[in-house]
C-alpha cells in the first residue's frame, strides 16, 4: 500500500487528466468511427446506429450546436457528419484559471459506413433538443413483401 501512496505523490492528479485527453486525441486521429455493424465508444459527438426493416436511423447527441453549422453528407455508401463547437471557457485575455476541462470543443467528424441498399435520395436530418435525428429510407428492391403462394 505504501508504493501505491508513492505512486501517487510522484505523479499529479492531473497528469492522468492528461493522459486521457491525449488518449481522446488518438482515438480521433485515427477516426475510430462506426459502422452499421458496430460501433466504437468514444468520439463527438456520441452515436446511435440502428436499423428497421425500411430505413438506418442515425441518432447523433450533439448539444450546444447550432444547427446550421453541421455538415451531413452521403457519398458512396458513406455517412459523414462534420461541424464545429464553439468553447464556452473564459478566452485567453481574461484571468481565469480552467481546472477542469471535460466538455469538447473544437472540430468534428464522424464517419458511419451504411449497408448496400439504402437509397441516398431518401434521406432526412433533422436537429432538435440537441440531438441530430438522420433517417435513410432503404431501396424499394430491398423492402421486406410477401409472396403469395398459388
Amino acid at each position: 500500500m505504501e508504493e501505491l501512496i508513492m505512486y501517487r505523490s510522484l505523479f499529479p492528479h492531473d497528469m492522468f487528466a492528461e493522459l486521457d485527453r491525449l488518449q481522446r486525441e488518438m482515438n480521433r486521429a485515427f477516426d475510430l468511427s462506426p459502422s452499421i455493424r458496430g460501433l466504437s465508444r468514444g468520439g463527438f459527438p456520441a452515436m446511435n446506429v440502428g436499423n428497421t426493416p425500411r430505413s438506418v436511423e442515425i441518432y447523433a447527441f450533439a448539444p450546444g450546436i447550432d444547427p446550421a453549422s453541421i455538415d451531413v453528407q452521403l457519398e458512396q455508401g458513406v455517412l459523414i457528419v462534420a461541424g464545429e463547437r464553439a468553447s464556452d471557457l473564459p478566452g485567453e485575455d481574461t484571468k481565469a484559471t480552467v481546472h477542469i476541462d471535460e466538455r469538447f470543443a473544437g472540430r468534428f467528424r464522424r464517419v458511419v459506413s451504411l449497408p448496400d441498399d439504402v437509397d441516398p435520395d431518401k434521406v432526412t436530418a433533422r436537429y432538435r433538443d440537441g440531438v441530430l435525428h438522420i433517417s435513410i429510407q432503404r431501396r424499394e428492391a430491398a423492402m421486406p413483401r410477401r409472396i403469395n403462394v398459388q
